[in-house]
C-alpha cells in the first residue's frame, strides 16, 4: 500500500514531468533501497498515515522530499479546500503551516485562514537536505523560515545527496595552487591566454562547430574580457552584450528572445525536436527567478552554484541564439564570481568535455535528465505548421500547445544531477586537463631550449621545427629539410631530433656523436 506522496499521486492522477523519487509503502518492516532516480522506502504498520489529504501530506514532509513540481500540480487540482480545512484543525502544527505556505508561495492565492500566532519558526525546506537560501527570509504570516532559493517562477532544486556533498568537497582554489607550486605561476599565467582560446575552440566542438575560426576569436575574447568583470550576469543587458560579442556584428537578433525556439536537428526534409523551450512571454520572470537563485545561494558551494546556474540557462534558453556558450560562460564567470578560482584564471571546461570521452557522454546524459521526460510527456503536443514572423522579427513554423501545462516543470527543475556533474566537470578540468596542459608546455620549453643548443635560430623557427617533428613522429619531412637546410647534415639532423624527442617523453637527450 503506498503512503505519503505517491499515494496522493494515485488519488489525484497527475502527469508529472520529473517523476516521484521516493516511493514510500507500509510492509513489516523498515527498508530502504535507494538509486540516483528512485528510493524504495518501506515503513512498519506502526508508521501508517490516515488516509486522507492531510495524513499523506504531512507523512510526505516528515519523511519523503519536497518536490515543487508535484506539488504545484497537486495544489491546483485540489484547490484551497483541503489546505484550509487542514490548516483551521491544525493552526499551529508545523506541517500545517509549512504545507500552507507552500500553497500560497507556489500558487500565489492566499488561503482563507487567520495568520498563525506566535509560535516558533520552521523551515520551509528541511535544512541540511537541500540547498537553501543562505539568509532565510521569516514569513509571518505562517511563521516558516522561507529558506527557497527562486520565487515561483522558477526555483530550481537541488538535493545535498551522498554523491553531491562528496563531489563538492573538491577545492578549485587549492587544487589550482598545487599547480602554482607544481609548475610554478609563470607556466599558468602562461598557458591562460592559450586555455581561453582553447575553450572558445571546444566549446564550439560541442555544438558540433569546430572550424569557425572568426567566431573561436570572438568567444576567447568574451571570456577573457568579461568573465567575472559584469556586474549582474543575467541582466538583459549584460546577456546582449555577451551575446553581441559572442555571435558578432553579423547577427541578426540580439537579446532576450521574444519568439518560439526548440532545440534538435534540422534537414531539407524534417525536423527532430530533442527539447521545446519555455514560452517567451515567461522568459522574463524566469530570469529573475534564476537571479534570485544566484543572490540566494551566494556562500554556498561555488560549484554547485555554477552547475545549477548554467543548466539552468540552457534550459530556459533566453536568447535566440548563442545560449550554450554563455551557458559554458556562467560556469567559469561564477567560479570568478565567488573567489573560487583567481582573477585571471579560466578554466577550459569545454575542452575537458571534448577531450573526455566519458564526460562528454556524461554532458549529454545530464542534459537529458530534464530533457527526454520533458520530451516524452509532450511528445504528441508540437507540430510544425505554417510560417510566421515572431514580434523579434525570427521567422518560426514552430507551435507547441502544452506551454502552460509544460510550466510547471520549466519552473521547478531537479538539478541535482547536473550539479554532481559540474563539480566533477571542474575536478578534472584542474587535475588532467590544465595539469597536462602545463606539463606541455614545460617540455616545449624544455624542447626549445634542448633545440637552441644545437642551433641557434629565432623563436618562429625553433616553433615551427618542434611542431613538425612531434606531428611527424620524430621524423623530418621533406617540406621541413626543404626550408631549414642545417637539416641536410644528417649529425644536425639526429641532434635536433634527439632534442626535441627527449624533452617530449621527460628524459635526458642521449649523446649523438660523430659518426
Amino acid at each position: 500500500m503506498d503512503i505519503g506522496f505517491s499515494a496522493l499521486l494515485q488519488q489525484h492522477p497527475l502527469r508529472l514531468v520529473q517523476p516521484l523519487r521516493v516511493h514510500s509503502s507500509l510492509g513489516k518492516s523498515r527498508r530502504r533501497s535507494e538509486t540516483p532516480s528512485l528510493v524504495q522506502a518501506q515503513f512498519p504498520p506502526s508508521y501508517q498515515p490516515g488516509d486522507s489529504f492531510q495524513g499523506h501530506f504531512e507523512f510526505g514532509l516528515k519523511y519523503e522530499e519536497i518536490h515543487l513540481e508535484f506539488l504545484a500540480r497537486l495544489f491546483a487540482a485540489v484547490g484551497r479546500e483541503p489546505l484550509e480545512a487542514w490548516c483551521r484543525t491544525e493552526p499551529f502544527g508545523q506541517y500545517a503551516r509549512r504545507a500552507g505556505f507552500l500553497f500560497e508561495w507556489l500558487t500565489g492565492q492566499s488561503l482563507d485562514v487567520p495568520d498563525v500566532g506566535n509560535v516558533a519558526y520552521v523551515d520551509a525546506l528541511p535544512v541540511g537536505s537541500y540547498v537553501t537560501r543562505t539568509k532565510p527570509q521569516r514569513n509571518q504570516r505562517w511563521r516558516v523560515n522561507d529558506n527557497l532559493p527562486g520565487t515561483r517562477d522558477f526555483c530550481p532544486l537541488v538535493r545535498l545527496s551522498d554523491p553531491l556533498n562528496a563531489a563538492g568537497q573538491f577545492d578549485p582554489g587549492a587544487a589550482l595552487a598545487g599547480l602554482d607550486a607544481e609548475f610554478g605561476p609563470d607556466m599558468l599565467l602562461r598557458s591562460a591566454s592559450w586555455l581561453t582560446f582553447k575553450e572558445s575552440q571546444a566549446s564550439f566542438a560541442i555544438e558540433r562547430e569546430a572550424d569557425q575560426d572568426a567566431r573561436i576569436r570572438r568567444f576567447a575574447q568574451v571570456i577573457a574580457e568579461h568573465c567575472g568583470r559584469v556586474d549582474e550576469p543575467l541582466s538583459d543587458a549584460t546577456l546582449a552584450l555577451l551575446q553581441a560579442g559572442i555571435l558578432g556584428p553579423g547577427a541578426l537578433r540580439l537579446g532576450i528572445r521574444r519568439s518560439p525556439v526548440f532545440v534538435g536537428q534540422a534537414s531539407l526534409s524534417h525536423n527532430v525536436v530533442h527539447y521545446v523551450a519555455p514560452h517567451f512571454a515567461h522568459v522574463p520572470a524566469m530570469l529573475d527567478g534564476l537571479k534570485a537563485f544566484e543572490v540566494a545561494t551566494r556562500g554556498a558551494s561555488s560549484l554547485m552554484r555554477a552547475g545549477v546556474l548554467a543548466f539552468a540557462f540552457v534550459y530556459i534558453h533566453p536568447m535566440c541564439d548563442g545560449n550554450g556558450r554563455l551557458h559554458r560562460f556562467l560556469v567559469n564567470d561564477t567560479l570568478l564570481r565567488d573567489g573560487a578560482i583567481p582573477h585571471g584564471t579560466i578554466l577550459p571546461v569545454s575542452a575537458t568535455i571534448v577531450q573526455s570521452t566519458r564526460l562528454r557522454a556524461d554532458y549529454d546524459r545530464v542534459l537529458e535528465v530534464f530533457s527526454q521526460p520533458l520530451m516524452r510527456r509532450y511528445a504528441g503536443d508540437y507540430r510544425f505548421g505554417e510560417r510566421e514572423i515572431a514580434a523579434d522579427g525570427t521567422p518560426y513554423d514552430f507551435v507547441f500547445e502544452a506551454y502552460d501545462d509544460a510550466q510547471f516543470a520549466w519552473r521547478f527543475p531537479d538539478l541535482t544531477e547536473h550539479a554532481i556533474y559540474t563539480c566533477k566537470l571542474i575536478e578534472s578540468t584542474i587535475v588532467d586537463q590544465m595539469a597536462g596542459e602545463a606539463r606541455v608546455l614545460r617540455r616545449f620549453d624544455m624542447a626549445s631550449r634542448r633545440l637552441k643548443a644545437v642551433i641557434e635560430m629565432p623563436a618562429p623557427d625553433v616553433i615551427r621545427v618542434i611542431r613538425s617533428l612531434k606531428e611527424n613522429s620524430w621524423v623530418a619531412s621533406g617540406k621541413l629539410l626543404k626550408e631549414y637546410p642545417f637539416l641536410d647534415d644528417l649529425l644536425q639532423r639526429r641532434r635536433a631530433i634527439e632534442a626535441v624527442r627527449s624533452a617530449f617523453e621527460d628524459r635526458q637527450p642521449e649523446d649523438i656523436a660523430d659518426a
